[in-house]
């Protein structure tokens, strides 16, 4: 049987949600996330949706609605998740290690099609509940974003579309006096999510930048085994090589398409000054409609 955890922000309640399944990924186990909230039942029409962000999909939904919480307007949101994914996910990360070392393709994908079924039908239940956007915090997924988007009838922000869209915004100028504005990729976890964000910035007239074989095989594998096996001293460390290798490439950004760097790096780290993560890009993108939505209303 499924399982469904929906939430809706109120200044009245607290929810206290368990984060224990982050040890089992290998990771550092975060506590609790602590959320604003008060369970609504599945499918339910919110009395007042006007600003109300849909977040769907697996654990790192989690970490995206406290961003929502955060930010100065603590926007309303519903949170539809599936634990069931998170282990679903797991498996095809698992895989990706092959796929990025030139292994086939295939192994990462073999099971995708089920997730975006249950995907497409956790869309639906908040559509019912009247939420203004729809957004999915998880790299692999928005390999998928046009799938499960099929037949919305609320916007889909994708996380791809959000950083390049940031990126436009920054008004940056080339490094090098006639060369293309160049932006870094750095993704840990399949070569699926390098090529989705690679189309999304490339579209957008993005110069993109990758590592090297030799830095795939020898710095960004060996750190997310590091990380699997709980050296997080080891993986940090390994991590931190990366983005380093592509701005002395004369890369004006390097977009870190990575849950792990999001798990090992202080938000405070001069690191990412250079650098831009794409869950926070999604959630500027995100504040930003939801918002024009509420002043449209109004």
């Amino acid at each position: 049987m499924l399982f469904f955890q929906s939430f809706v922000c109120s200044p009245c309640n607290r929810c206290f949600i368990s984060r224990d399944m982050m040890q089992r990924k290998g990771q550092r186990n975060r506590a609790t996330v602590r959320l604003t909230a008060s369970v609504i039942h599945h499918g339910r029409a919110l009395s007042d949706p006007a600003n109300v962000v849909g977040i769907l999909g697996g654990d790192y939904s989690l970490i995206f609605a406290k961003k929502l919480i955060d930010h100065e307007r603590e926007l309303p949101f519903v949170l539809c998740m599936e634990p069931a994914l998170v282990n679903q996910l797991l498996s095809l990360q698992k895989g990706s290690l092959h796929c990025l070392s030139g292994e086939p393709e295939e192994v990462c994908i073999d099971d995708h099609w089920l997730i975006v079924e249950k995907l497409r039908r956790k869309r639906v239940i908040l559509e019912k509940c009247g939420v203004c956007c729809i957004v999915m915090p998880c790299h692999l997924l928005q390999c998928w974003h046009d799938e499960i988007e099929e037949g919305c009838s609320v916007p889909f922000i994708h996380m791809g579309e959000s950083v390049a869209e940031e990126l436009k915004e920054a008004k940056m100028r080339p490094i090098e006096a006639g060369s293309a504005l160049t932006i870094g990729l750095l993704a840990t976890s399949n070569l699926l999510v390098t090529r989705m964000y690679q189309q999304k910035l490339e579209n957008e007239g993005f110069e993109v930048l990758i590592p090297d074989t030799n830095t795939l095989k020898h710095i960004v594998i060996p750190a997310v085994q590091a990380l699997s096996q709980k050296d997080f001293v080891g993986a940090t460390n390994l991590l931190r090589i990366s983005p380093h290798i592509l701005l002395v490439r004369a890369v004006n950004r390097v977009v870190l398409a990575s849950d792990e760097f999001r798990e090992l790096l202080p938000s405070d780290d001069p690191l990412w000054r250079k650098c831009i993560d794409p869950m926070d890009a999604l959630a500027f993108s995100t504040v930003k409609y939801a918002q024009s939505v509420e002043r449209r209303i109004k």
